[in-house]
């Protein structure tokens, strides 16, 4: 067996191992918690999204649509994200529920009288307690499995693929459509 050939395999193993956790992982019901974190986004002065590393970059995916939904949507740490305020929403997203700077934000968020909506692995952790709606991920599976998926690889996908489902969601509160979100794209395609 070539080495190529032992690539393609071993990249093979992983994608399949991958989608069958990611269609186990979302195969939870959350409708409730869904319905009541598209109600908080949707009815917000403002939105606000927070994640470091790789949960940052799914973070920062959702707002993106966000804003092309519509809404006034903004990624803390940015130099042009203003304050958040009583009446605003704000999205964390974090795996451990224990990242120092998630549980500064939340606390913040919270002190200001703003709503705070979770996705975190982390069910008893400090922002699963603080927030007012939790999108629990629970990404538990086989050790000697996981090198499939190094680190966070699952939460992270994961979070991606539910964030995108509420988008859906968002879409259908607000009345958008795709050609709605397209003429708000960047670059309008």
């Amino acid at each position: 067996m070539t080495q190529v050939t032992k690539d393609a395999a071993a990249a093979s193993e992983a994608s399949s191992f991958i989608l069958k956790a990611m269609a186990s992982i979302l195969a939870e019901d959350r409708t409730r918690d869904i319905a009541e974190a598209v109600k908080i986004f949707t009815s917000a002065k403002k939105l606000f999204v927070y994640g470091v590393g790789r949960s940052g970059l799914a973070a920062r995916a959702y707002a993106m649509r966000m804003v092309q939904l519509g809404i006034d949507c903004y990624f803390i740490g940015e130099t042009i994200t203003p304050a958040v305020n009583d009446g605003d929403a704000v999205l964390i997203v974090s795996n451990t529920g224990s990242t120092m700077s998630a549980i500064q934000v939340v606390n913040i968020a919270r002190r200001v009288g703003a709503k705070v909506v979770s996705v975190t692995g982390g069910r008893g952790s400090k922002l699963s307690h603080a927030s007012n709606v939790v999108l629990l991920i629970q990404t538990t599976g086989d050790p000697a499995r996981l090198r499939l998926a190094p680190l966070g690889t699952l939460f992270e996908d994961a979070a991606l693929i539910l964030l995108d489902s509420v988008i859906a969601q968002v879409m259908e509160r607000l009345g958008q459509s795709e050609a709605d979100m397209r003429n708000r794209h960047a670059i309008m395609v």
